[in-house]
């Protein structure tokens, strides 16, 4: 599928320009050391041309430099001379009579097109050569496009770029051929023609840039895009080129068979987006669709491209997209008018044709004369129309401003992450193992290598900022100069002619005299060529003689015998040639040492050659440093943009932690606050301890059950207070019973109730569960009001079981059925 079309050189023959420019010089200008100055100049220009058109070129940039040099020239000549038919002071001829004859010879040619040839026009016009030139500009950065490596990135690069110059320099000539030409012109550079080859160069480059994105496995949806462009370049190709008769017929089926590939292409991926987008049914109508493309192609152009691969490719693809579908999904496939346009993304243009083209130009009369060159004039003026100094001084001064911005934002999203990790760090030293979360140093460091990355970032741009300033300080001097007014710069350039002091010198003369001499047996090479091929003879007469003659044929001595006859005498002229040609480059090399020495010594020359040389790479440096510098400040306004969005990634993560944090410590206090503890049991009341040591026979006091532990500092309940001592004396006569009750007071002993058998307890009896507060099951009891509790007659009401008798002693019972007496009635205050 690599055929790339690419346009053949146009051919002229050998015209010198040396003679018509420096008669003309000669008649217009005043006799003087300048004069021969302009003649040199013109000898030059007219080796250039032949550098440039009058030998083959090489498939190679350095042959389009030379087309490029010698197109500047004739761009910085024109308006210095009257280049023009109507004009009789000045005209370009050759030997014979006849103007630069330029043989229009077109011959469009892909891999398997052949030349075609069309009739001849010549024109004493600068415009014409002019446009032939550049044609040839064209055909030449086509011809070098065709013949790269398409399978490498730097291929794909440099065939790109000169296909879009190629489709620059024909667009060119469309827009001004019929102004540079006085007639109409021919047929391979009118109008139409170089349209129609600057759409297909425009064609190709973009299928470049689609070889590009396929090879670099971009997202299918950019690469259906650029092969969908490419498919109508190559369609609008098409469309001009059907009623061009003078083309070649094999240019259409190239163009029409790359047109389906392209589109093909296109469905080929849109295919494999709809299939990312679950869209089936699409995925395998798009590549029905592509596989009838490549169909037509395989059954119209298949003598001019190969498409097999790509018709593989598309069937296997479509043959799993229908199994898939017929088994799992059964999505419908819909009609191609139904399923949406393919997007298209232009990626290339034609390159702007501006003088000068190279970017070595340097105008042959830059060096000459006293006056300010054209080229250092142009420079001047570029300079001051983009702001001159002001401009590299306003940037220079931004870029510390935006470094410091970059370092701050920086330097605070790791002021963020550092300050989490200490604390994190301190309550994890606290906690030990129960501080389970991921350390913030191990969490953090994806962070800190991509903040690392930027500071790296940061480090290397203040180095190239330090060269930028390091140039700028270097070139101010020579850039100010070139900022100056007209008249200024004029006197900041020394006005001296480099050759001014070695006109008439002997060395000079004597170059000159050895320089003719070599043309001239230049001159005498060619015609002994030329006569050599003029000899005709017949070797037949002269074996069948021999033979005739002598019964045998001695063939190779024949042959010498006959051949030195013929080519003896041209062969000792080449020898001579040959001798003599040695020994004037001998001359010349001496001559040409002297003249070099002379003119090293020549300080003024020197120092205007310098000056030149220092103003013209102050205008390159200068529009360096604004290139540089405008692309650093965009690279730290395009980083400041990705700080902030570190920053905010630092933020959201430490926010995240914190709060993870909070959580994690709130935990670990309930936790704390759960764990149980050893209680503390109260010391045991001195009433207790005192009976219980008197009475053996008193049962021991309960452990009390552990108690809830409480957070510290919570109060404690108040002891209970001590119950009241009741006194096993005798009772008082007023509790004795009545005389007339004295049989049921003599009771026997062994009558006695087991309570009384028993004996009084030595302590109150409580309830038969929890009393004091903060064991588990404890019920606080209902309990009387009493202004005076505990008194002597106020002890507490004690629940007693109907089986247990009273204390012995105890008063005797109230009529009310109360167990406390009546207690008087005091009325509140």
């Amino acid at each position: 599928m690599a055929t790339f079309i690419s346009v053949p050189l146009k051919k002229t023959s050998e015209v010198d320009l040396a003679k018509p420019l420096s008669k003309f010089i000669s008649n217009t200008y005043p006799a003087g050391e300048e004069q021969g100055d302009y003649v040199r100049a013109t000898e030059e220009l007219s080796k250039l041309r032949k550098s440039a058109v009058g030998r083959p070129l090489d498939k190679h940039e350095s042959s389009l430099e030379v087309l490029l040099r010698y197109y500047d020239q004739l761009c910085a000549v024109e308006p210095k001379f009257p280049f023009s038919e109507n004009q009789d002071r000045f005209k370009v001829c050759t030997d014979d009579g006849t103007g630069d004859n330029y043989t229009t010879q077109e011959h469009y040619k892909s891999e398997m097109l052949k030349p075609f040839t069309y009739g001849s026009a010549s024109l004493p016009n600068l415009g014409y050569e002019k446009t032939c030139v550049l044609f040839n500009v064209g055909a030449l950065a086509s011809q070098i496009a065709s013949e790269q490596n398409l399978d490498s990135d730097e291929g794909l690069k440099t065939a790109a770029k000169y296909y879009q110059l190629a489709s620059g320099t024909f667009s060119h000539i469309k827009d001004t051929v019929l102004s540079a030409l006085s007639r109409e012109p021919t047929m391979d550079i009118s109008p139409d023609t170089v349209s129609t080859l600057s759409q297909i160069m425009l064609a190709q480059a973009q299928e470049v840039f689609f070889l590009k994105a396929t090879s670099d496995k971009m997202k299918d949806a950019i690469i259906a895009k650029l092969a969908n462009q490419a498919a109508d370049f190559y369609g609008d190709a098409f469309k001009q080129c059907q009623y061009k008769e003078h083309l070649p017929k094999e240019v259409l089926p190239v163009l029409a068979a790359k047109h389906c590939i392209m589109q093909a292409n296109a469905e080929f991926h849109q295919s494999i987006l709809a299939k990312q987008q679950k869209k089936f049914g699409e995925e395998i109508g798009r590549l029905q669709h592509a596989a009838d493309l490549v169909k037509t192609v395989a059954s119209r152009y298949d003598e001019y491209i190969n498409v097999k691969d790509l018709t593989d490719k598309i069937n296997r693809a479509l043959t799993a997209a229908r199994k898939d579908n017929d088994f799992i999904y059964h999505d419908r496939v819909p009609d191609l008018k139904d399923m949406d346009s393919i997007g298209k993304a232009v990626l290339v243009k034609p390159t702007a044709i501006s003088v000068p083209m190279s970017q070595k130009f340097t105008a042959l009369d830059d060096l000459s004369g006293d006056s300010i060159p054209q080229s250092i004039l142009e420079k001047s003026r570029a300079v001051i129309q983009y702001g001159g100094l002001q401009t590299v001084d306003q940037l220079i001064r931004d870029l510390p401003e935006l470094l410091q911005r970059n370092r701050e934002i920086l330097d605070e999203s790791f002021k963020i992450l550092e300050e989490e990790e200490s604390t994190d760090t301190e309550l994890r030293t606290k906690f030990a193992q129960r501080w389970q979360r991921i350390p913030s140093n191990e969490l953090y460091k994806p962070l800190r290598t991509e903040g690392g990355n930027f500071r790296n970032m940061l480090d290397r741009a203040v180095q190239a900022d330090k060269v930028v300033k390091e140039c700028y300080a270097g070139h101010s001097e020579m850039i100010s100069v070139l900022c100056k007014p007209e008249a200024e710069l004029g006197a900041a350039i020394p006005s001296a002619n480099p050759t001014k002091t070695l006109q008439g010198s002997e060395v000079v003369g004597v170059l000159r005299t050895l320089l003719s001499n070599l043309d001239e047996l230049k001159c005498e090479r060619e015609k002994v060529e030329i006569d050599i091929k003029m000899v005709q003879f017949d070797m037949t007469n002269k074996f069948l003689t021999a033979l005739a003659q002598d019964g045998a044929l001695n063939e190779e001595a024949i042959s010498v015998t006959q051949l030195d006859s013929i080519y003896g005498g041209y062969t000792q002229k080449v020898q001579q040639n040959l001798k003599s040609q040695e020994e004037i480059l001998g001359k010349i090399q001496v001559s040409h040492e002297e003249f070099s020495k002379m003119k090293q010594s020549n300080a003024d020359s020197n120092q205007r050659e310098e000056m030149l040389k220092k103003l013209a790479a102050a205008h390159d440096n200068y529009f360096e440093l604004c290139k540089n510098l405008n692309e650093g400040t965009k690279f730290y306004n395009d980083l400041t943009e990705i700080l902030l969005k570190f920053q905010t990634k630092c933020s959201d993560i430490v926010f995240a932690r914190k709060t993870e944090r909070d959580e994690l410590l709130k935990e670990l206090q309930q936790n704390i606050a759960r764990e149980p503890s050893a209680p503390s049991i109260p010391p045991v009341p001195a009433y207790q301890a005192t009976h219980s040591s008197s009475a053996s026979t008193t049962p021991a006091i309960p452990t009390p059950a552990p108690r809830t532990v409480f957070q510290q500092g919570k109060p404690q309940p108040p002891a209970r207070p001590p119950p009241p001592v009741i006194s096993s004396s005798t009772p008082s006569t007023s509790a004795q019973p009545a005389a007339g009750n004295s049989a049921d007071a003599q009771i026997p002993p062994a009558a006695a109730t087991p309570s009384q058998a028993m004996g009084a307890p030595t302590q109150a009896q409580g309830p038969p569960y929890p009393t004091y507060q903060g064991h588990p099951g404890f019920y606080s009891m209902p309990m009387p009001y009493s202004a005076y509790p505990y008194g002597q007659y106020h002890m507490p009401f004690m629940y007693q079981p109907s089986a247990q008798p009273a204390y012995p002693g105890n008063p005797p019972a109230q009529p009310s059925g109360y167990p406390y007496p009546q207690q008087p009635f005091y009325p509140q205050q």
